[in-house]
């Protein structure tokens, strides 16, 4: 009986030690939950913003990089410290590279996007802009906003990227920012899904899929040690003709 019992006790500790050792690993990157590789998404991004410091983009695109979405603006006056600097470095090389928003509940549609455009500027060859709608700060939930404003709100928005620039913008989306906020409301704007945890959105119809927010590359020494990977829907010629 004794055995049997001191059996169980080594097996559970050696599980529980086996389970720890896991989420460590994927914890600090080392292995990832998502694989898009295996479904045949092989059309790599990053996102990047000021977390990520310096980034050396010919570093950064010899690692199987082909696009990149760059944070330019928050909000109705914020602005990306490192936009400038990221874009022109970015473009000398051969990553497909495109523009992020971050929307403010707090802001209207109309100051965002100004801030945004004035930002940006021009975006030939770029892909098309995308609008970051999740929550934040002390808005946690649908709860905690006024959807129907801030759905009329990121509307303003974007009927006002897509006069400016031809094309529908990309809305980045969590899955609860998507259930919640923009779900049934803006499917004329493709879809930035983010599903770090679970496998390929098969519920969406998405365009870039985030699915890793943990990865480890080599080209940039910001205080944030991961970047955000994504991947395209599509192959390499599809994501040059989605270009602006």
């Amino acid at each position: 009986m004794k055995k049997k019992l001191k059996v169980v006790i080594l097996t559970a500790s050696f599980l529980l030690a086996l389970a720890v050792l896991l989420a460590c690993l994927l914890y600090f990157g080392v292995i990832h939950i998502n694989n898009p590789e295996i479904k045949g998404l092989t059309v790599r991004g990053v996102d990047v913003s000021s977390y990520q410091g310096n980034v050396d983009w010919p570093v950064l695109a010899a690692q199987d990089v082909d696009f990149a979405y760059i944070k330019a603006t928050e909000g109705s006056s914020s602005q990306d410290p490192y936009f400038s600097h990221n874009r022109q470095g970015a473009s000398k090389t051969n990553i497909k590279v495109g523009a992020y928003h971050f929307f403010s509940f707090e802001s209207a549609g109309s100051t965002q996007a100004k801030n945004f455009i004035d930002t940006v500027g021009t975006a030939d060859d770029m892909l098309p802009p995308a609008i970051d709608v999740e929550y934040y700060g002390i808005f946690t939930s649908a709860e905690t906003i006024d959807v129907d404003a801030v759905r009329k709100e990121l509307r303003i928005m974007v009927d006002i990227l897509t006069d400016e620039y031809g094309v529908k913008p990309i809305i980045y989306v969590s899955e609860s920012s998507y259930r919640t906020i923009v779900q049934g409301y803006f499917e004329d704007c493709g879809l930035w899904y983010r599903s770090v945890y679970s496998g390929i959105p098969v519920d969406v119809d998405w365009v870039f899929w985030q699915y890793s927010n943990r990865h480890r590359l080599k080209g940039y020494d910001g205080k944030e040690v991961y970047i955000d990977m994504n991947v395209f829907s599509g192959n390499e010629n599809e994501l040059a003709e989605y270009t602006i």
